[in-house]
């Protein structure tokens, strides 16, 4: 079921199903069925029926219907449901005759068959008639005309220039209008405010002539267009994109409604697609080539080729100067990052710029950058002060002595010597500790290779006798 107009449709495949149940399923789809079923589960809720007879005698009924059917031929099925269905898929003729006749080869008659794609209504005679239409019928009561024996095909008609076929299909991403039926015909997409079931000849015809042009831009005199693309309706002027509303219809928006969204779309509103407008032109360049101002994502900014620099916050982009937007080229160019106050050129060569970091001001040149100090105003600092900032942190002018090749200081060294020194101690150590935690045991082929740890065990017993030595002589001066 869908709704349309507030009432509820049945679709062809409800109908479907619901002929296939009335013809082998009679029982279980009539009202007195439901009304019989709905008395016994009454009398299994007031305890006075057992739910497991009421189950066993419902199955045993159902598996009977079911075994009934398996037996069945297709073409049984199929001329069932044409019986059932002549009404709704064989509608009389107006003038008269049989309603399942052929109307392409006269010869043959209509039936239901079923296909990849569904079921539809074919010729008895095919593969030589090859006539065939969908289940659902036009506006107009006559029956749609297929295409190839594929359901999902309205034909609205012929085009009279072409003479080619219009048909309304439904395609994987929604419904479309198709002119012809080449290897590559020509589609276009039905927007959003137009119903696909009451789209006619007409506005297919027009939809297929998208895009069209509505008008011709103010200033540069180049087309503004209508069309629709991926995101829906637009209108467009060069690289230029404006989508248009909902509730607007593309094929009657007027010249002064697309000049209107191209114009909002060029001063900043909405997104943009492709290149920026052209900006402000402030001159040429010393080395050749225009510079202008532009507006960007994150503000204005000056241009030269393919070098942008930005222009610094609280500056007037209406009174800047060619020279003040050389300078910022100039920097930018030089490695700088964009932005910032220029104070002027080092001594030594490249711009001096000041400009807010996360952690403070600070002035740069090229890629050195120097925080300026809190007893300096970052607006009033001198052009003297950058540079001596700039020095100190090792700029183009800082002494070559203070830098090593690469423009940083070289490490200090360090002193090899001691910490070998303070080794040899410690692993000493850790020899005797271990030579006499060990226990005695008898040294194996393993214990012969290491001759340095034997003689230091052969020399504890020279001090012992040395202590013994000494003995004798402490007591002959206490006597």
């Amino acid at each position: 079921m869908k709704l349309e107009k507030k009432r509820l449709v049945p679709e062809d495949k409800g109908r479907l199903l619901t002929a296939f149940l009335e013809s082998f399923f009679t029982r279980y789809v009539e009202y007195n069925f439901t009304a019989d079923l709905e008395e016994k589960l009454d009398e299994v809720a007031n305890q006075n029926f057992d739910w497991k007879q009421l189950l066993r005698d419902f199955w045993k009924d159902f598996s009977t219907a079911i075994d009934g059917t398996k037996d069945l031929r297709t073409t049984q099925i199929l001329d069932s449901l044409n019986e059932v269905l002549g009404p709704h898929i064989f509608p009389p003729k107006e003038g008269g005759g049989d309603p399942r006749s052929c109307p392409s080869c006269g010869t043959g008659q209509i039936s239901l068959k079923l296909g990849k794609f569904g079921a539809f209504i074919g010729c008895s005679n095919y593969p030589e008639c090859k006539f065939t239409r969908t289940l659902s019928q036009s506006a107009t009561g006559e029956a749609d005309n297929g295409d190839a024996g594929r359901p999902g095909v309205r034909v609205l008609g012929v085009d009279p220039a072409t003479g080619d076929e219009i048909s309304v299909r439904d395609g994987r991403f929604g419904p479309y209008v198709q002119q012809g039926a080449a290897e590559k015909p020509k589609r276009s997409s039905i927007p959003k405010n137009y119903r696909p079931d009451e789209l006619t000849l007409e506005q297919a015809i027009a939809l297929l002539a998208l895009p069209r042009e509505v008008a011709r831009h103010p200033k540069t005199g180049a087309p503004i267009v209508a069309g629709i693309g991926r995101f829906g309706p637009y209108v467009q002027h060069g690289k230029i994109y404006a989508n248009i509303g909902r509730d607007e219809d593309i094929l009657s928006i007027g010249g002064n409604r697309a000049i209107d969204l191209i114009v909002t779309k060029e001063q900043g509103g909405g997104r943009q697609f492709g290149n920026a407008a052209p900006g402000r032109a402030l001159g040429d360049h010393p080395e050749g080539g225009p510079v202008s101002v532009k507006a960007g994502r994150f503000g204005a900014y000056v241009n030269w080729g393919k070098i942008n620099a930005t222009i610094p916050k609280g500056t007037n982009t209406e009174t800047i100067t060619l020279e003040t937007a050389i300078e910022l080229l100039k920097a930018r160019a030089a490695g700088a990052p964009s932005g910032g106050r220029v104070l002027g050129d080092h001594p030594s060569g490249g711009t001096i710029t000041v400009r807010d970091g996360r952690f403070g001001a600070y002035v740069n040149i090229n890629k050195v950058n120097a925080t300026i100090p809190k007893s300096i105003s970052p607006e009033t600092i001198t052009l003297a002060d950058a540079i001596e900032l700039i020095d100190e942190k090792g700029g183009p002018g800082a002494p070559a002595t203070k830098k090593s090749a690469g423009g940083k200081k070289a490490p200090a060294r360090k002193a090899p010597a001691k910490k070998a020194a303070a080794k040899k101690p410690a692993a000493n150590a850790k020899v005797k500790t271990t030579t006499s935690a060990e226990p005695p045991f008898k040294p194996g082929p393993a214990a012969r290779k290491a001759p340095t740890k034997k003689a230091a065990v052969k020399k504890a017993p020279a001090k012992k006798s040395a202590a013994k030595k000494k003995a004798p002589a402490k007591k002959k001066a206490a006597r």
